[in-house]
């Protein structure tokens, strides 16, 4: 009897796990090849289901942000303390992320950046949790906030 496999989730799986190597390995520092082997796959296995590295790198950004929990904070805290505690939250991995970001954005233009439906699916995940922690109207004057707050921090060495 053949294996029955569910497709979506061997799909999200892989994304998964690819997403790890991305962020130790960097964007441009990932090859289909080396991550289908990192995977246990066949190359051609992974290009079955990802048929670009920009395909692949779209689904591990859904994947990674679509387990950012939007309703992460606690409606009894404070703003204040809903705020402290994303920024903590962020800030465990924000060299990397962002190490990452960059290395994925580097050469695009504005344009291509505003498109990029990667970027895309992180900006609203982000936006979304801030504003439900202050609402749409201050979501990205706060988020703007904590990315500064986080960058200035990581440039420091704190």
């Amino acid at each position: 009897m053949p294996k029955i496999v569910d497709h979506e989730a061997h799909i999200q799986d892989l994304a998964q796990r690819a997403a790890a190597f991305f962020s130790d390995h960097g964007y441009a520092g990932t090859s289909m090849r080396k991550v289908a082997e990192y995977l246990g796959v066949s190359k051609s296995a992974l290009y079955h289901y990802f048929p670009t590295k920009e395909d692949l790198f779209l689904a591990c950004t859904k994947q990674v942000m679509g387990s950012f929990d939007a309703d992460f904070f606690d409606p009894k805290a404070t703003e204040e303390e809903n705020l402290q505690r994303l920024t903590e939250i962020l800030q465990k991995d924000f060299a990397t992320e962002m190490a990452l970001i960059f290395d994925y954005l580097r050469g695009k233009s504005r344009t291509e950046i505003a498109n990029d439906e990667a970027m895309q699916v992180a900006m609203n995940a982000y936006r979304t949790v801030v504003a439900n922690i202050v609402g749409e109207m201050r979501a990205e004057e706060v988020l703007a906030r904590i990315f500064g707050v986080l960058m200035l921090e990581y440039m420091l060495g704190k």
